[in-house]
């Protein structure tokens, strides 16, 4: 399996790591803390040199019942940091957080090769249009709901045939528009409890052997860990590492994450055992 991130090939033969950058006031575990530029690129070439092969920003938090943000404001966050990533690590591959179209094609011509998109392309309705003029990878997101009201009691008969059929339907879509490339992201924390997040971990390898298709998981400090250890995101690193383990052995193909280095060596010690 390879992304063509406009040129370049990323190899997802061995697992990837794509570290997290949330220029965003609110944002759960890190709001605020790489708002300003200098911070910001501090924290890419910390991330870099720990072994992140994608560096993934956002400017919009979509925490549970996180307000929206104005379009030209995403713009503005995104787009600064974006040329600021691509103008000091021209090496790095960047992808960006949003299910906008405007923001999507202003951050890909800034240097951005690749979306991802919460929405599954059901907020912005000409996304998928633009994902597929702009010619990079896209990464698909299960959510029930939006990021307001997602979590207000999410219910499933069959969680893991719904989120299945879920992304049939949407990559029927993709795939008539041309869209090859494209990571599945079961959505963990987005519209489901503790208990589905657990389901969905437990079945990571359906959806990529049903589908064909890689698989992301972004598991990382969030409400899975927190609720069931009694700790705050801040403390939720040794869960978050945990469960890491459990997903590359259910075929996680990348891992999103706030802590690389320590992503970085679940994905060696992952390798090593399945050397021996």
């Amino acid at each position: 399996m390879t992304l063509n991130c406009r040129g370049r090939l990323l190899d997802l033969s061995h697992p990837l790591v794509m570290g997290i950058l949330n220029v965003t006031p609110d944002s759960f575990f890190d709001g605020g803390r790489y708002s300003e530029n200098h911070p910001a690129l501090a924290q890419v070439q910390k991330m870099l040199a720990d072994g992140a092969a994608i560096i993934d920003i956002g400017g919009v938090s979509t925490r549970p019942g996180a307000a929206d943000v104005p379009e030209q404001e995403e713009l503005r966050r995104v787009v600064t940091a974006v040329e600021s990533v691509a103008k000091e690590f021209p090496e790095a591959v960047i992808s960006v957080d949003t299910w906008r179209s405007s923001v999507a094609t202003a951050a890909v011509n800034a240097g951005a090769s690749m979306i991802n998109d919460i929405s599954a392309g059901r907020f912005d309705h000409s996304l998928f249009e633009t994902v597929a003029a702009l010619d990079v990878p896209y990464i698909l997101m299960h959510m029930k709901g939006n990021p307001q009201d997602m979590q207000h009691n999410p219910h499933y008969e069959y969680l893991i045939d719904e989120v299945l059929d879920f992304f049939i339907e949407r990559l029927e879509k993709l795939k008539m528009l041309g869209i090859k490339d494209i990571v599945l992201d079961p959505g963990f924390g987005f519209g489901k409890k503790v208990e589905h997040n657990f389901q969905l971990l437990n079945n990571l390898s359906v959806f990529k052997n049903a589908l064909g298709l890689p698989v992301l998981a972004g598991i990382s400090r969030k409400s899975m860990i927190c609720k069931v250890l009694k700790v705050s995101p801040e403390n939720a690193l040794n869960g978050t590492t945990a469960l890491h383990m459990a997903a590359l052995q259910q075929g996680a193909n990348i891992l999103r994450v706030h802590d690389v280095r320590e992503a970085v060596e679940v994905v060696r010690l992952w390798e090593m055992l399945e050397a021996v």
